[in-house]
């Protein structure tokens, strides 16, 4: 597959095993790869952020270094603020103070840059964007990584928002809607990995104001594991090359082993790296 400048970049998300993403990204920006059309969900949507305004490592920073500093991850944050995540840390006091993210360069970037989010009325996935309003900016991102369950809804313009991941947890359809024909996609589970455990119908008192939430989230694992299919299908035909971990994955969702997270790390940036060197070998010939 030619990578030029229609070629579609699709990031995947995981939680904590997103780490893999942030060293890919890094790597890209290291070499100076950037893409026109980004869709990211869930922690993806996370580390496209920082993509697209140009921070290498800022990402990096955020999941392993401050996690062993602030511990953001817990039972306690669930507690406190309705939230497995520290969220007025990891949405406030990190882009605003601690690691501050670059708005400018993020909204005068002229990449499109998409993240999935799941309509809690429709059941249906949303990809949204934001070039001008901060709040709605980190509104949305805070959006496409809540996780159900552990998070709270998120209301964006209005209408109650959840992890993009529940109905479409690797958005390359997207991609190819849009007019990106060939696409890059950043996975954080390695080839032949598909989810064993079984989809259960969620309760009426689970969610009991959006029905159509819980019709998707009985079905998501079928759901997953039908695109995990399809791009192995995509994968053999050539219209998408896969960056990928290349061991069973140890590191899980709410991983807080700094040290797991650092090999993740390390394989996404050096396989992003030998992406990058084989892209500027075929080029040159």
């Amino acid at each position: 597959m030619t990578i030029d400048s229609n070629t579609g970049l699709v990031l995947e998300g995981g939680g904590m095993r997103g780490v893999f993403t942030s060293g890919v990204l890094d790597a890209f920006m290291k070499h100076g790869l950037y893409f026109k059309y980004v869709v990211a969900v869930s922690a993806g949507a996370c580390n496209g952020m920082s993509y697209i305004s140009r921070q290498p490592r800022r990402a990096r920073v955020s999941n392993i270094d401050y996690l062993a500093r602030y511990d953001y991850i817990g039972l306690h944050h669930l507690v406190t603020q309705g939230c497995i995540f520290d969220r007025k840390l990891l949405y406030d006091k990190f882009p605003n103070e601690y690691i501050p993210f670059d708005f400018d360069t993020f909204f005068n970037n002229e990449a499109t840059f998409e993240m999935v989010t799941t309509n809690c009325l429709t059941g249906r996935a949303e990809y949204l964007q934001e070039r001008h309003d901060r709040q709605r900016a980190l509104d949305v991102v805070r959006a496409s990584s809540s996780l159900p369950y552990v998070s709270k809804i998120v209301m964006v313009d209005g209408v109650p928002m959840l992890d993009g991941g529940i109905v479409d947890s690797i958005p390359v359809m997207r991609a190819i809607e849009t007019g990106h024909k060939n696409n890059v996609l950043i996975l954080t589970r390695n080839k032949g990995w598909r989810n064993t455990g079984r989809d259960h119908k969620i309760p009426k008192f689970v969610y009991k104001k959006y029905p159509r939430l819980r019709v998707v989230l009985s079905r998501r694992l079928e759901a997953y594991n039908r695109q995990l299919d399809m791009i192995d299908r995509m994968e053999e035909e050539g219209s998408v090359v896969c960056i990928r971990p290349e061991r069973p994955m140890e590191v899980t969702r709410m991983e807080k082993d700094t040290d797991k997270l650092e090999r993740l790390y390390e394989e996404g940036f050096r396989l992003g790296e030998e992406f990058c060197l084989r892209l500027n070998n075929n080029q040159a010939q």
